[in-house]
């Protein structure tokens, strides 16, 4: 399938809402032609000095048009996609396109290792002190909250090429228990400091059957 194509160095997940701020002259024209003929493009991410993968999104509102004619559009991502091909600028257009190939998604986890997963979620929330919104199971999924828990941006696009459920979720679950552990142990260490200097009451020792 031939896509329009704006890379950005961005990761976005299937059903995330998509803010755009749109100000260059070739993404004008897609946004007026996505209006005009009901177009989705594609977001490909930019990394590693290199396009791939990304996701296929589609226009739901334009939110603010500027007497520039830059516009705030808001899209909401579909699916994720291999690119096949890139060309600068689609035929008798301004921006870029290209052939990309969907990535078939499999819905494989069970409702336990999402409530697992979930109640790493919040536990980490409440080590960091940080407020959570209380979600069900069956409501969550690896996409729910990837960008509120510490994923780094190579780790972001990771979990994006993971085609089953089963995997994003372990993959989160790992990176979870480490930051966890990670900031237990920046806690104890902010405790030990924060106590020296202050007089301390030691409980005398026995020496009774102490031998050297």
């Amino acid at each position: 399938m031939k896509l329009p194509l704006f890379p950005l160095q961005s990761v976005f997940y299937p059903g995330e809402t998509v803010p755009l701020h749109i100000f260059e002259d070739r993404y004008k024209q897609l946004i007026a032609d996505c209006r005009k003929e009901a177009l989705t493009f594609g977001i490909p991410v930019f990394i590693n000095n290199a396009i791939s993968h990304g996701t296929e999104v589609q226009l739901v509102e334009v939110v603010n048009t500027y007497e520039s004619g830059e516009m705030d559009v808001v899209c909401v991502a579909r699916q994720v996609f291999k690119v096949l091909s890139f060309e600068k600028q689609m035929e008798g257009k301004l921006y870029a396109g290209g052939e990309v190939e969907f990535l078939e998604m499999e819905n494989d986890a069970d409702e336990s290792l999402r409530e697992e997963v979930l109640q790493k979620v919040e536990a980490l929330y409440d080590i960091m002190d940080v407020p959570f919104t209380k979600t069900t199971p069956k409501q969550f999924n690896s996409y729910s909250l990837a960008h509120k828990m510490g994923l780094s941006f190579e780790q972001e696009y990771e979990l994006l090429l993971m085609t089953k459920e089963t995997n994003r979720l372990n993959f989160i679950k790992r990176h979870l228990e480490t930051t966890a552990n990670i900031l237990n142990e920046v806690n104890r260490t902010k405790e030990v400091i924060e106590m020296n200097g202050h007089f301390k009451n030691f409980d005398p020792l026995d020496f009774q059957d102490f031998k050297l």
